[in-house]
């Protein structure tokens, strides 16, 4: 069996009031962040005890009616998730809790890196024995343990602080980590570099004060709730039986959010750390027109691939002059492409999934949009099509910059060997998808165009799917191998 570890995928965690049921708010919460996770869905309640509801599939799929009968109370965490590598198994569907010595519940996104060495030795020297191949587990482990080892009866703000000191000691990776303390309250927290964004927001009703910790703004925006702030890196927020907020910097390393989830992961109507995704994908577009002026090849039309190069392909036809225009129509009940488990899946579904509107291609020089280009798989066959619509010239363009490197920290965008870009020039990369031509922006062009949207001239990122620099500065060989081989096994099952 191989692992779950590598995840990127979606929560919500919520403090009511007392006696208010809060699953309605979670479970529009999960549906608002369904892009980040379809094939399962989780939620765990506290009233009185721990009620859970998981399963594979997307929300709506996995919850009924009758689910809001039995999941009462005013505490929770869901969960959405993608498969990645392992087999998909319902018992790696989260969010997890335990129930003994102490109970906590919890969910997360993200990617512990050191998940084989905790397995073999840590939780091996202890003879503890996982339940499951989801890495999440390890963080609910060693965070509950410290707390079960707290000097006092009460679980005070600085047991917390603890509990996260001890994760951050001797979990390596990227994960923003949220959930409920049984009867107390609500934790959440972001890894020491902040790679994968959490959010936290509130609403006031006649009852009083509600509180939400959440992977994207849009979740809260859709449940009603406003924006408070991000959490920052590093960062513990506890409300415990007091219902006051409070932050802790427990971390302190340098900021590095994922500069992919402006590019591809997050809905464009969310704003992360403060940065609207949909007004950096609107700069990367008006960057990569730059860089085509700058070819002298000249195009009639630009034509997204459906849903996220749709913004950045505006601002590049805006800026080139030329139409933009729908010419692939996408069936929304195909699962994304860049998430099915393996080639045979993805290739299967390109065309199910997207449909060419002829007239868009015939007789005419096209530059489509994508937002990255990974293996190829997709973007071959969207060459062929539109040639096969008419196209004179077909032109592809990626508004991101060659994928070269594997995202230890939870894309499982491909093992090195994979990627499409690796060892090959642009015009072998051209001939390989059957272009007359790819264009991709530039690392400079793509952080720069992120920073304008955000307002923050000396803001890093995370870009090491791009570059090969991991900012936690702890990758082994052994952690490259341990998951190069994990995403290996899977992609043959």
């Amino acid at each position: 069996m191989v692992s779950s570890a590598a995840h990127m995928c979606g929560f919500i965690s919520i403090f009511g009031p007392d006696q208010q049921d809060v699953l309605q708010d979670v479970l529009a919460g999960l549906l608002a962040i369904q892009h980040r996770g379809q094939d399962a869905a989780g939620v765990v309640t506290y009233r009185e005890k721990f009620q859970a509801k998981k399963g594979l599939g997307l929300v709506r799929d996995v919850f009924e009616e009758k689910h809001f009968g039995r999941l009462k109370g005013h505490l929770a965490v869901g969960h959405v998730r993608y498969p990645t590598v392992g087999l998909g198994e319902d018992t790696d569907v989260q969010p997890f809790w335990i129930d003994y010595p102490i109970g906590v519940a919890m969910a997360h996104n993200g990617n512990v890196t050191n998940f084989h060495e905790l397995k073999r030795n840590y939780f091996g020297e202890r003879h503890v024995k996982l339940a499951s191949n989801c890495d999440l587990e390890v963080v609910l482990y060693v965070f509950a343990d410290c707390l079960a080892r707290r000097p006092g009866t009460a679980i005070t703000a600085e047991d917390l602080q603890a509990a996260t000191r001890e994760v951050f000691a001797r979990v390596k990776g990227a994960y923003s980590v949220a959930g409920v303390i049984a009867g107390v309250g609500m934790y959440a927290f972001r890894d020491p570099y902040g790679i994968k964004p959490c959010i936290f927001g509130r609403k006031r009703t006649e009852q009083g004060w509600w509180y939400a910790v959440a992977s994207e703004s849009v979740v809260l925006d859709v449940a009603g709730y406003e924006i408070v702030r991000d959490l920052k890196a590093g960062e513990l927020l506890w409300i415990g039986q007091d219902r006051e907020p409070r932050f802790f910097q427990v971390g302190t390393s340098p900021h590095r959010p994922c500069i992919f989830e402006y590019i591809y992961f997050a809905r464009p109507d969310s704003f992360l750390d403060g940065v609207s995704v949909y007004g950096a994908r609107l700069d990367l577009g008006a960057a990569l027109a730059k860089q085509w002026q700058a070819t002298g090849l000249v195009a009639d039309v630009v034509i997204p691939v459906p849903e996220s190069a749709r913004t950045a392909a505006q601002t590049m036809a805006d800026h080139l002059g030329i139409p933009y225009r729908e010419g692939f129509v996408k069936n929304r009940y195909v699962g994304r492409t860049f998430i099915m488990p393996n080639d045979k899946q993805r290739r299967e579904s390109i065309r199910q999934k997207l449909n060419p509107i002829k007239a868009e291609f015939e007789g005419k020089r096209v530059l489509i949009l994508d937002d990255s280009i990974v293996r190829g798989n997709t973007s071959r066959q969207l060459v062929k099509i539109a040639r096969q619509m008419g196209a004179t010239k077909v032109y592809l363009a990626s508004y991101s910059p060659p994928l070269l490197y594997p995202c230890l920290y939870g894309i499982d965008m491909s093992t090195k060997r994979e990627f499409i870009a690796r060892g090959r020039t642009h015009e072998e990369i051209a001939r390989e998808l059957g272009a007359d031509h790819v264009l991709y922006q530039t690392i400079p062009d793509m952080v720069e165009a992120v920073r304008t949207a955000a307002g923050k001239a000396g803001i890093e990122f995370c870009k090491a799917c791009f570059e090969g620099v991991y900012p936690t500065g702890d990758i082994t060989e052994q952690m490259l191998t341990d998951i190069e081989t994990d995403r290996m096994a899977a992609s043959k099952t």
